[in-house]
């Protein structure tokens, strides 16, 4: 009875929810500290919190355990994770500024205009172009967190690569949520 309650607790929605946002500060003191042991490590963990993002969703949905706290946390858990490694990936000097700029600027105006969508009471699901932005986003970030060269593999190229494609989709499915919602802007 007790290993079922802990299992359930362990795989909840909201509790996977909940490791990405204590995977940020985590993330961000090891990256205080950089050398291949924390930037490594603070890659990993990064790695396993954004996992996390597909399976949370997933079990949600699939076994009806969809609630208010959820809906509300999860986006709020992606843009913790991504914004925040962004942040001390700049303060490093592994990517560009005005790239998390743009990237973080995007983030919150699309996070602004999604709530007027919602108190609209419209369908806020997040678009094809949204998963693929994630998706890039996710793969820019670990390469550019491991960043030392291992393995004959320069991990910096490859995270900048996947940053311009990050890049791409930020602004295109930045520019898609505004032009398809604009009528809510007027009102």
């Amino acid at each position: 009875m007790k290993n079922e309650r802990i299992n359930s607790l362990l795989t909840h929605p909201n509790t996977l929810t909940l490791f990405r946002i204590i995977a940020v500060p985590i993330i961000v003191l090891l990256l205080m500290v950089p050398n291949r042991f924390t930037a490594l490590l603070a890659g990993l963990i990064f790695s396993a919190a954004a996992i996390t993002d597909y399976f949370d969703g997933y079990l949600a949905r699939r076994y009806g355990l969809v609630s208010n706290l959820g809906k509300v946390m999860d986006p709020v858990a992606d843009k913790l994770l991504v914004s925040c490694s962004l942040i001390m990936l700049t303060a490093l000097g592994w990517m560009p500024a005005w790239i998390a700029c743009i990237i973080v600027g995007r983030e919150l105006a699309v996070t602004g205009l999604r709530n007027i969508i919602a108190q609209n009471k419209i369908d806020v699901s997040a678009s094809s172009l949204g998963k693929y932005k994630t998706g890039f986003q996710i793969a820019a970030i670990i390469p550019l967190m491991f960043h030392f060269p291992a393995f004959g593999l320069d991990f910096h190229a490859v995270g900048m690569f996947f940053l311009w494609g990050a890049l791409i989709f930020t602004l295109w499915s930045g520019t898609d949520y505004f032009l398809r919602f604009r009528k809510l802007l007027h009102g």
